[in-house]
């Protein structure tokens, strides 16, 4: 029964799919470029193309395709897919724009034509009378009859499409206000998801929480931990942009470093050499890392003894007694399709609650659990923020915290917007971080 759900949501999907870019190949392609020339051809290429690419960026990692293959197809296919989403948008909210800009220039110039030379005259082939002049208007006016809006008739009476230039050599009305309002909205579909690429391969900025907590004794008043969550290293995100997180982990100076899942999207062997600088990172009181769901999907347990042999230290459903606080992390929820989910009493069951209690947890979903445990700070990512402006509404849906700081009962949890990107490198709406929280004692 599962299987039949999902296959027929995969063709609701698909069926979607394929209408928004019939609807885009209309309003960008056949309703801006002349029928048979190359615009046309290069556009409907396209328009069959990139789609294509998608689909084949989303699935060739679980299709088990060679890794450069994986890399191929995923810069042009991640990437189309927020350009799709940005156009769509701005199509949306061109639609009524076009039909208005259609309305005004119809009452201002009922002949369709916007602009162009003036005709030039011509006599009436000899031999034709004024008889036969109009016999032909009326064979030219019913052969037109059938056209569809904004097509022009040409002398022989064919109808051309709507590109077509108009009577007097000028641009037909619908041409032209097409022209507009598709350039206008590519220019600002292409140049938010330009922009937001730029945002991701810059690297993560850095954000200061400072977060205070009861239990936290008078000498740990200013302890650092740097918050790295969702790297999500893979065909796309490598070597160069773990660097970049490691560099920019490192000029902060932190105290101690936790990497809080979704750190790779493949294999050991393929993306080894991509986390290799993570062995770069420095602390006074070490690194830690807690899987993501992203790594139960490329394989968990190589990527636990990986990441203990680049000098982190794995938390698997685990605690490590700090001198000030205690440091616990719990497995991603994805591991329970494996046997090996989040064991909060593992990882927190037997401590002295009158120490401070800081947890790494992939996840937000889990804070619940976390407040039932005494957990002083959970520290989680997951959500990116929502990454693509409007996704933080979907995240929401999903999420207690979709970013940023709250308090759950005496519980306080912290939600990274990731120092990566899944999918398109792109962040709109959404800036990837690293965040430098700060502890804060009462007693200071």
């Amino acid at each position: 029964m599962t299987i039949v759900v999902f296959a027929l949501v995969a063709l609701a999907v698909c069926a979607l799919l394929a209408a928004v870019h019939r609807w885009l190949w209309i309003r960008l392609v056949r309703d801006t470029t002349a029928p048979g020339g190359l615009p046309r051809r290069v556009g409907t290429a396209l328009a069959i193309a990139l789609p294509l690419l998608a689909v084949a960026a989303l699935t060739a990692g679980r299709a088990g395709a060679p890794f450069w293959l994986q890399q191929t197809v995923s810069w042009p296919g991640y990437l189309w897919l927020a350009v799709l989403l940005y156009l769509t948008l701005t199509m949306l909210v061109a639609e009524p724009i076009r039909a208005l800009l259609l309305r005004r220039l119809a009452h201002r110039d009922p002949s369709g034509a916007v602009a162009g030379p003036p005709a030039e005259p011509s006599a009436a082939p000899s031999g034709t009378s004024e008889s036969g002049t109009a016999a032909a208007a009326a064979s030219s006016s019913s052969a037109g009859a059938g056209a569809e809006p904004g097509a022009v008739l040409a002398a022989d009476g064919a109808a051309r499409g709507p590109a077509a230039a108009a009577p007097g050599g000028g641009l037909s009305r619908r041409t032209f206000v097409a022209r507009t309002v598709g350039g206008a909205a590519a220019a600002v579909a292409l140049g938010t998801v330009g922009n937001g690429t730029y945002g991701v391969l810059r690297g993560p900025g850095v954000r200061r929480v400072q977060v205070p907590l009861a239990k936290l004794p008078r000498a740990a008043h200013g302890f650092r931990i740097a918050v790295v969550s969702d790297v999500h290293l893979g065909p796309v995100l490598g070597r160069a942009h773990a660097q970049r997180v490691v560099d920019t982990v490192n000029r902060t100076q932190p105290d101690l470093i936790a990497i809080v899942g979704d750190l790779v999207d493949g294999s050991v062997p393929d993306l080894g050499p991509a986390a290799e600088p993570l062995r770069g990172l420095t602390a006074r009181h070490g690194s830690f890392f807690v899987t993501g769901n992203h790594e139960y999907f490329s394989g968990a347990e190589q990527w636990v003894e990986h990441v203990r042999e680049l000098g982190l230290t794995p938390l698997e459903n685990a605690r490590r007694a700090l001198p000030h606080f205690d440091l616990a992390g719990v497995n991603d929820i994805q591991g329970e399709r494996e046997g090996s989910g989040p064991d909060f009493r593992a990882a927190l069951g037997d401590r002295d609650r009158t120490r401070a209690a800081v947890l790494l947890a992939h996840q937000p979903v889990v804070i619940h659990d976390a407040v039932r445990h005494g957990v002083d700070l959970q520290l989680s990512g997951h959500t990116h923020g929502g990454q693509l402006w409007p996704g933080n509404f979907l995240a929401e849906l999903a999420n207690p915290t979709v970013a940023g700081l709250e308090r759950y009962g005496d519980t306080q949890l912290y939600v990274s917007r990731g120092a990566g990107a899944w999918g398109p490198p792109v962040r709109v709406g959404a800036p990837s971080d690293i965040t430098v929280v700060e502890l804060a004692s009462y007693q200071a």
